[in-house]
C-alpha cells in the first residue's frame, strides 16, 4: 500500500480542465465557486477530489451537460483523449443538440444601422421610404 502523499489527488477544477470543459483551470474553478459545477448534485469546492463513478452537472452558458466519470487525469491531452474520460447522459446530448438547434434558428440582431453615414442612394431610398409610410 503506498503512502498517502504518493497517492495522486484528482481534484475538480483540474479534471474540468483536463477533459476540456474548460479553457483555463482559473475558469473552471471560478464556475464551480459560483456553482454552475456540482458534484453528486451537491456543491462543491475546487479542491474536492474526484472519483472514477463520480456524476458530474455543468453548466456553461445556455447549455447543461450531465456527465459521468471514467477516468482521472490532472494532465490537459488531446481532445479524443480528453472525451474518454466522461461519458455524456443520452438524455443531455439530445437536450444540449435541441437548444443549439432552436437558438441556431432563431434570427439574429441586425445592426440598425450600418457603417457611417448614409449615401446619396441610401437617403434617397429612406426618403421614398418614410413618405410611402406618412399616411398612417
Amino acid at each position: 500500500m503506498q503512502p498517502d502523499d504518493a497517492i495522486e489527488k484528482f481534484r475538480v477544477d483540474k479534471w474540468l480542465f483536463a477533459a476540456r470543459f474548460f479553457k483555463t483551470r482559473s475558469l473552471a474553478a471560478e464556475a464551480i465557486e459560483r456553482g454552475r459545477v456540482t458534484v453528486n448534485d451537491q456543491r462543491v469546492k475546487p479542491a474536492k477530489v474526484l472519483t472514477v463513478g463520480d456524476r458530474l452537472t455543468i453548466r456553461i452558458n445556455n447549455y447543461q451537460y450531465d456527465i459521468e466519470v471514467l477516468g482521472l487525469s490532472n494532465k490537459r491531452g488531446s481532445a479524443p483523449v480528453a472525451q474518454q474520460l466522461y461519458r455524456e447522459t443520452d438524455e443531455s446530448r439530445e437536450k444540449r443538440e435541441l437548444l443549439a438547434a432552436r437558438l441556431k434558428a432563431q434570427p439574429q440582431p441586425q445592426p440598425f444601422y450600418t457603417k457611417g453615414r448614409p449615401t446619396k442612394r441610401d437617403r434617397r431610398e429612406i426618403e421614398r421610404f418614410v413618405s410611402n409610410h406618412d399616411d398612417y
